[in-house]
Formats: C-alpha cells, sequence, structure tokens
C-alpha cells in the first residue's frame, strides 16, 4: 500500500473540523484508502497542526489520528509529507501557503485565499512557478444539486440561458436572548478578515464562471443589517462590517446573475442556498441536494388578476430531477480529485488562480458598494 502524507491546518474550526478532518480525509481512512488507477491502495496519513497543543490532543485522542503537533516548521520540514492543507483565518493564509510553497509542498487550501488581490495574484503566480500542485476548494461545485443544474446544462435543456437568481443565507442568532450565535464573532468584524461580500463572492465566482458563464461585470450593494452581537465570551461587539450583500452580475454570454447573499434573513425556501436558471427551452431550480425543472411545454400559462387567489400550484408544475448517480460529500469529493492530481497527474483546473478570481470579485464588489457603479472584471494575468 503506498502512503500519501499531509498536513492538516486550521481542522479545529467548524468547517475544518466537520468537512476536512471528519467526513474527508477519516472517511478516507475509514474506507481503507484511495484506490488508485493501478489497483493500488493509497494510505491517507494526516498530522494535524496547530497552536493549541490540548486541542490537538484531544482532537486526535478522539478520532484515533496517530499524529499531531504545534510545531508547523517542523511538520513543514518532514519529508514524508507532501501536501499542506490549510482551513485557518483568511489573514494568514497567503503566508501559510507561500511557506509551504518554500518548503516544497503541493497546497490546498479554502478561500478566501487571502482579502487582498495583489497577495492573492502573487501567491497564485508563485504556485504557478513552482513546478509545485495547488488547488483551492471550490466545494459548492461538487453539491449534488449544482451537478443536476450542469447535468441539464450539458444536455441542452435550457435552450439559451437568460438569467441566474441565487439566494443564500439565513438568521445568524445574535446571542443576546437565549440562543447563541452559530457563527463566529470574527465574521462580523472587517479587521480580522469578516464580512460576507469577501465570503461569499468568492464562491458565487467559481459557481457562476463554472456552471452559466465567466463574470464581467458586477454591481454590489452591501449591508451591516445587525450592527451589535455577542461575542464567544458573551460579551457585546459592534460589528463593522457587512453581514448582507445584494449582487447583480452580467455574465459572458448575455445573461444576468442575481445573487442575495445574507447572514441576516429568515429562510422561506427549499434549502440555504437555491438557485433558478432560467433558459428559452426550460428553467431549473436546486438546492444543496435537490433539483426541480419545467421545460417550455410544462410551463402553466398564469394570467395576472388580483382579484381573485392564485387557481395555480406553482410548486406541483415543476419535476424533480432523479439522483441517476451516487453523490459524495462535496468536500471530500474535491479532495480525492486533487490528491490523484498529486498522485496520479489527473486533471485539475482548480488552482491558485480560480482563488486569485474569487478574491478579484469580492474586491470588486466592495468597491462597487463604496463607490455606488457597475464595475467590469477585467482577465487577471498570471
Amino acid at each position: 500500500m503506498a502512503r500519501l502524507g499531509i498536513i492538516l491546518h486550521g481542522v479545529t474550526g467548524r468547517m475544518g473540523y466537520n468537512q476536512h478532518l471528519v467526513r474527508s480525509i477519516l472517511a478516507f481512512r475509514d474506507q481503507g484508502g484511495i484506490t488508485l488507477k493501478s489497483g493500488e491502495k493509497l494510505e491517507i496519513d494526516p498530522i494535524i497542526v496547530g497552536r493549541n497543543g490540548a486541542k490537538m490532543e484531544e482532537l486526535a485522542k478522539k478520532h484515533g489520528i496517530k499524529r499531531w503537533s504545534t510545531d508547523l516548521d517542523a511538520a513543514l520540514a518532514n519529508p514524508d509529507d507532501t501536501i499542506f492543507f490549510d482551513a485557518g483565518t483568511t489573514l494568514m493564509r497567503a503566508e501559510l501557503l507561500s511557506k509551504a510553497l518554500d518548503a516544497g509542498k503541493h497546497v490546498y487550501c479554502e478561500k478566501p485565499i487571502s482579502d487582498d488581490l495583489q497577495v492573492a495574484l502573487d501567491l497564485a503566480r508563485k504556485a504557478r512557478g513552482s513546478g509545485l500542485k495547488h488547488g483551492v476548494v471550490q466545494d459548492k461545485l461538487f453539491l449534488p444539486g449544482l451537478r443536476k443544474l450542469a447535468l441539464l446544462r450539458d444536455s441542452g435543456f435550457f435552450g439559451k440561458i437568460l438569467s441566474v437568481r441565487g439566494e443564500f443565507g439565513y438568521w445568524v442568532f445574535e446571542g443576546d436572548w437565549g440562543v447563541p450565535a452559530q457563527r463566529p464573532s470574527w465574521n462580523y468584524r472587517k479587521g480580522d478578515g469578516g464580512g460576507i461580500i469577501l465570503d461569499m463572492l468568492c464562491h458565487w465566482r467559481y459557481v457562476l464562471d463554472n456552471l452559466f458563464g465567466e463574470v464581467k461585470a458586477v454591481s454590489c450593494l452591501g449591508a451591516t443589517h445587525i450592527g451589535r452581537r455577542i461575542d464567544e465570551q458573551g460579551k457585546p461587539y459592534d460589528c463593522d462590517t457587512d453581514d448582507a450583500a445584494y449582487a447583480t452580475f452580467e455574465l459572458e454570454g448575455g445573461a444576468i446573475a442575481q445573487i442575495n447573499s445574507s447572514w441576516a434573513v429568515r429562510v422561506r425556501r427549499d434549502d440555504l442556498v437555491t438557485f433558478q436558471v432560467d433558459g428559452t427551452h426550460g428553467s431549473a431550480v436546486a438546492g444543496l441536494t435537490k433539483c426541480w425543472s419545467q421545460h417550455r411545454v410544462n410551463t402553466p400559462k398564469p394570467v395576472w388578476n388580483p382579484d381573485q387567489p392564485q387557481t395555480i400550484d406553482f410548486y406541483k408544475t415543476w419535476d424533480e430531477v432523479p439522483d441517476t448517480q451516487p453523490f459524495d460529500n462535496g468536500f471530500k469529493a474535491q479532495w480525492e480529485m486533487f490528491i490523484r492530481h498529486v498522485v496520479e497527474d489527473a486533471p485539475w483546473p482548480y488552482g491558485l488562480e480560480a482563488g486569485a478570481k474569487g478574491v478579484q470579485l469580492a474586491e470588486l464588489g466592495l468597491k462597487s458598494w463604496a463607490e455606488r457603479r457597475w464595475l467590469d472584471v477585467p482577465a487577471l494575468e498570471f
């Protein structure tokens, strides 16, 4: 059995722990590794690294992880570990990845890769010039709901795509009346890399680019709807960055996308994120896992009449797209794709260049909000 050593940094946070450590890396271990094209099994051997030794030791004991450390430099110096992964804070990410590249490690990370476009570009160029493998998480492309949208697109179902409407978000409790907040307080502090525009426009860039057309221009309005919250120590703090974003995008090919992102919205839709795609021949609505479609021959013909209750049950006029294949956890699916890229040189389109594109759109979104105008999204040079 072959072995692949992976350094995991930042896996005590919610996303790093649940999706990357437990549901991806440890899931590979529990299934006996990854079967390579040669038929050989690849053992995934992680080492978890963090500043808090007590947390690292507790995590290792809980999950039967053999190796943990508080010494990142020593971990990077070990030639037996070839991949460095980071899911820590945004403001530390570029420096950590640069350090890992200097140590000769392939790098994979959460996004955004920075809060500054020039830093992101420099990092992507350094990774490209190193000859090492590099990648950024693009998890929403691997969601079953969005994979079904891609299937409909590839089949020609939509005809010409006209528009995309996205709704993302949920109510994040303020923490001041008995229900604790379900997001960390740094999300609401600009100096700590917080803000929903920086967080979510990085996601919407790769979703739109890969499924519906390259983003060519953006108009974005941000808002800080909830100005005061309670932190992890039970103390009140002022929120000085955006907790909602209302953005419109012009896409290559002429489609228009509108995506609302908010941590101050109560959900009355099918999922925490939904995308409606309307085309000349058909439409579809997708959430995280499910997708419904309506072809033009099945489209009802409503008539506007405010004098009587609506007679059409619009939900019943859509057909669910069935599960025609098994869908693994989206983070795990992309992890396996990156690992095969490293070990087998398999195709991989999600390098740090994609991460820089996400930072670019977030930066332009913030600038659009500040200047209250549309901005073009120029091509980046790497």
